[in-house]
């Protein structure tokens, strides 16, 4: 009975820990001055042991930078050890490599104190909008042009801020008053922790979180290996090709399952690309990790236990594991394509349980230009605006329409958007006939139209995937669509790089549809009628993917 009684306490505390970390995770969101942030969610935080283990993430967050940040922590330890840690400090860096994967994400860590003594660590990430240098784009040839970078810093000792560090953040961005302000808002973040942990020890009457965190990564590294247990032993292989900056790449993976772990191999990958678009090699764990995750063992909170079985291997130079001073600004773009690389070794070995291909990397609209009143640092606007496309579709269900998978970033809201820059939105709508057909269809892209309101140029730094790549059904069902970037004048646009929309002239974006999974012939004539009744098929395509033809017609 006693056994039984401390496990069910153990788990009351870790899920009160996972409580503690969302609420540092809202508090990021309530104070950040990032629309990336506050509007859509692109965070990660959460709490460590004094080895560097996580021990629990916030539920809201992103894939990329919670399972880098789980890394990220340990880079700390090695620059600022244990015994050196004072109260009050925070320590602060965006190095890429030890990071989440590109300069825009600063990661701050705290240590955690409970009565004078030292018990955790807590760890946070936010996107900030701009670092300076090229700009949130591929276009940069090395990691220097794209930003500032700041090496492994303390940036408050004993409660004091670092203000020659916070003059330089101010100095080398567009957005000095947003920027710094991000800086602080982390700083509060990780604040909310430490205290929501104390009172949490103090509630339980813990002196430390030894066996707490030994309980957590115990029982979660067990869980997996119990899941994959159940999964066939063998190796499989999958290729994708993707659109690349100057040149298509491949993407290639060996998935292992073995009874003590599941090893992805990125062997046979293309070469690293001179432009943005590279991946290191933390980020390209993050997102593998976190494909197998959904498929294998999506019930098991996020920790280091349960990523532990988990192992990733790409070759050095190839465009998933690029070194410094390799440029990484868009390293999302091809990051956030892994989990469907991934799902295509999978489903060989397990198809029910994963999805047809779908537009995966977000499809962010990076903004820029001169407005009527320019800010302390003499530039105009500067913003991101979060689109997404359809995903594919599932096993029994269809895609989801316009949905960041597997990034979880929320879309922006366009009322905010066009409060902060001089841009209107005259569309921003479900793409129809989109999702590939299938007996269960992908999700839907979208359709969005935008102009300057002051008859101004402005900048888009493109970066953009699957226009000339879509993502592939699967068992009969049909590709999604394909991507498009383009001027209301007519002129077709790259899907990466700087360019200039004229003044007068609309910027216009499709974003890909999910592929369809089995034949469209077997698809329920009913959810046909919905499709075309909602307007995200048309009688066209109903017609000709699923031979329906509605009441009336010939």
């Amino acid at each position: 009975m006693t056994g039984s009684l401390e496990r069910i306490n153990m788990q009351i505390m870790w899920n009160r820990l996972i409580s503690v970390v969302e609420e540092q995770a809202q508090t990021l969101i309530r104070t950040a001055f990032s629309s990336m942030v506050r509007e859509c969610g692109d965070l990660s935080a959460g709490v460590f042991a004094l080895d560097g283990r996580m021990l629990a993430q916030a539920v809201t967050g992103t894939p990329g930078h919670v399972n880098s940040m789980a890394e990220s922590v340990k880079h700390f330890l090695d620059k600022f050890p244990i015994e050196t840690m004072r109260e009050g400090d925070i320590y602060i860096t965006n190095d890429p490599w030890k990071g989440t994967g590109h300069l825009n994400d600063f990661v701050l860590t705290t240590p955690a104190f409970h009565h004078g003594k030292m018990v955790a660590l807590f760890s946070c990430t936010s996107h900030l909008i701009d670092i300076g240098g090229i700009g949130f784009g591929p276009d940069a040839t090395d990691v220097y042009m794209e930003g500032i970078y700041i090496p492994f810093l303390k940036l408050a000792d004993r409660g004091v801020m670092n203000e020659t560090l916070l003059a330089m953040v101010r100095a080398n961005t567009r957005q000095p008053v947003e920027s710094e302000g991000d800086v602080y808002s982390l700083a509060a973040c990780n604040d909310i922790g430490c205290e929501r942990l104390t009172a949490m020890m103090d509630e339980f009457g813990l002196d430390d979180l030894d066996a707490l965190g030994g309980y957590i990564i115990e029982q979660s590294r067990n869980a997996v290996l119990a899941e994959i247990a159940k999964l066939p032993k063998g190796t499989w292989r999958n290729t994708m090709r993707i659109d690349g900056y100057d040149h298509p790449l491949d993407l290639a993976a060996t998935m292992t399952i073995s009874d003590t772990g599941i090893h992805i191999d990125y062997d046979g990958t293309s070469p690293m690309s001179k432009f943005g678009i590279n991946v290191p090699h933390a980020y390209t764990t993050a997102y593998t990790c976190f494909g197998i995750s959904c498929a294998v063992s999506s019930r098991i909170p996020n920790n280091a236990g349960s990523l532990e079985p988990f192992m990733v291997s790409a070759p050095l130079g190839c465009i998933l594991n690029a070194p410094k001073p390799a440029a990484v600004s868009s390293r999302h773009i091809v990051g956030q394509l892994l989990p469907d690389v991934v799902f295509g070794c999978m489903r060989q070995a397990v198809p029910e349980r994963v999805p047809a291909e779908g537009t995966s990397c977000l499809w962010n609209l990076n903004m820029r230009g001169q407005s009527l009143g320019a800010n302390d640092a003499g530039a105009g606007y500067v913003v991101t605006v979060v689109t997404n496309g359809g995903t594919g579709a599932r096993p029994t269900k269809d895609g989801l329409s316009a949905t960041a998978y597997p990034s979880g970033v929320r879309a922006s809201a366009i009322e905010v958007m066009e409060s902060i820059a001089p841009l209107v939105f005259w569309k921003k709508e479900l793409r129809a006939d989109s999702g590939g057909a299938g007996q269960f269809r992908g999700g839907h892209g979208q359709s969005i139209e935008i102009q300057n309101t002051q008859g101004e140029d402005f900048e888009i730094l493109a970066s953009f995937d699957r226009i000339d790549h879509a993502p592939r059904g699967r068992e009969g069902g049909a590709d999604g669509a394909n991507g498009y970037v383009g001027l209301g004048s007519g002129k077709r646009l790259n899907g990466k790089g700087f360019q200039t929309i004229p003044a007068g002239d609309t910027f216009i974006v499709e974003t890909p549809g999910g592929a369809g999974i089995g034949d469209p012939a077997q698809r329920d004539m009913a959810e046909v009628a919905d499709d075309l009744r909602d307007g995200v098929v048309s009688a066209e395509a109903a017609q000709r993917d699923y031979g329906y033809a509605a009441a009336g017609d010939d």
